[in-house]
């Protein structure tokens, strides 16, 4: 048996438009959650007041979650189907949770928005679709969720269905790459079988869409790129990293450097979910032994790569970006904090290149400043030394979320790079 393919795909949308249902019946549906634990779920949830809350109580495993009834981390679920292994990364939809849902979703080949026809197109509804286009993602399944508590209403349905398609078309997404599912997460219709509910749809079900999707060409060939999240410090073990390699391969007895400090050490001992590898590959999240690199020479942010090809230190980049969401507008000299892969750093505003017309992408002329849903060119100057990578040559690495006074406020990848002279 050869081992399947393996696609990424991030649920996205509103809060209450019923992402983690629809997920946990998908599993459900493909025999990747028990008839056992959903009977669990199902008494757990009327005990908390949550009777139709079980599906979701697939993916929102924190206590806190549950008994709140909303997703806060970003969640990852496996299933299989005839074609794919696919990861799910449950992406959250509260406000306050944008930053984990950028993370969720540049690991992701595909998206699955989620728009509750009951309440159509919510604020949050734009963001994240915004938020997933302008990270590279252009594969998009709309799921026109809980037709049950309309009634099964094929009015209504088309009437979200030409809101949202108007909506996406503003965005640039190509009509012929949009599917459109009248679905019920809750009653299952429509996810992994036909619904008896919608004879009017004749279209494919959720499953069926997905095993049509491409996954993106792996990175393959590229020097190892490996954003670290954590340390540790294990007696007997001595410095431990933790990350997720992004592109490339570490292998045992590498020798890598880490940037931005320029530290050089040996990799001893990979290993993933308590299993001892040889070597890790893009996509694998694993912890590994260094040798000769002390704890005070990596942290959380830094990248670790070949010491031929160390990751690129940068002393400023050009960008293109989106603004999601500014009180105001961002002019030069605008110092917000960063996140990219699993760096924070505040960077300077510089210069505003020019502003595109975001439909075409066509340049759209030199501005004085840029304000909510504008998508325009700027040059950043980092306060501090980070490790970034052009978009077009390490996705992962070129991708950014601009975030202030508590909100995302616009979201970028990286054009090009101006490198640091490293000593």
């Amino acid at each position: 048996m050869a081992a399947k393919e393996h696609m990424n795909i991030v649920f996205i949308g509103h809060v209450d438009a019923g992402k983690s249902t629809s997920v946990g019946r998908l599993l459900y549906e493909t025999g990747a959650l028990s008839e056992q634990t959903l009977r669990k779920y199902k008494d757990e949830a009327e005990k908390l007041g949550k009777a139709t809350f079980e599906f979701a109580f697939e993916m929102d495993t924190l206590k806190e979650e549950r008994e709140r009834g909303v997703t806060i981390d970003v969640s990852h679920k496996k299933f299989t189907t005839a074609k794919y292994e696919y990861t799910i990364i449950d992406a959250p939809g509260h406000r306050d949770f944008v930053k984990n849902m950028i993370t969720g979703a540049s690991q992701a080949d595909a998206a699955v928005l989620v728009i509750s026809v009951k309440d159509g197109i919510q604020p949050q509804t734009k963001e994240h679709a915004f938020l997933v286009k302008v990270l590279g993602i252009n594969q998009l399944v709309v799921l026109l969720n809980k037709m049950d508590a309309v009634g099964y209403d094929q009015k209504k349905c088309n009437e979200v269905q030409e809101e949202a398609k108007k909506l996406l078309l503003g965005m640039g997404y190509k009509i012929e790459k949009l599917h459109f599912i009248p679905a019920s997460g809750y009653v299952g219709d429509n996810l992994a079988k036909r619904s008896p509910n919608t004879p009017w749809y004749t279209g494919p079900t959720l499953l069926e869409v997905l095993d049509k999707m491409v996954v993106p060409p792996k990175l393959v060939g590229k020097p190892l790129r490996l954003p670290i999240q954590d340390v540790f410090t294990i007696t007997g073990h001595g410095t431990v990293p933790v990350g997720r390699v992004e592109c490339g391969v570490l292998k045992t007895n590498m020798k890598v450097v880490i940037m931005p400090s320029g530290a050089q050490g040996e990799v001893k001992k990979i290993e993933m979910h308590h299993q001892e590898m040889a070597e890790a590959v893009a996509g694998d999240n694993v912890g590994f032994n260094l040798k000769n690199v002390e704890k005070k020479d990596i942290k959380r942010g830094d990248v670790v790569g070949p010491v031929e090809s160390p990751p690129t230190v940068v002393d400023e980049f050009t960008a293109q970006i989106v603004v999601l969401n500014h009180p105001t507008a961002i002019s030069v000299g605008y110092t917000p904090v960063l996140h990219v892969h699993t760096a924070q750093f505040a960077a300077k505003v510089i210069e505003i290149i020019e502003k595109k017309d975001p439909k075409t992408g066509q340049s759209a002329g030199k501005v004085d400043f840029v304000k909510t849903g504008d998508v325009a060119v700027l040059k950043f100057k980092p306060l501090k030394p980070v490790v970034m990578e052009k978009f077009s040559e390490f996705p992962p690495l070129g991708r950014f979320a601009i975030r202030d006074m508590g909100q995302t406020v616009a979201a970028g990848v990286v054009l090009d790079i101006v490198p640091k002279k490293m000593q």
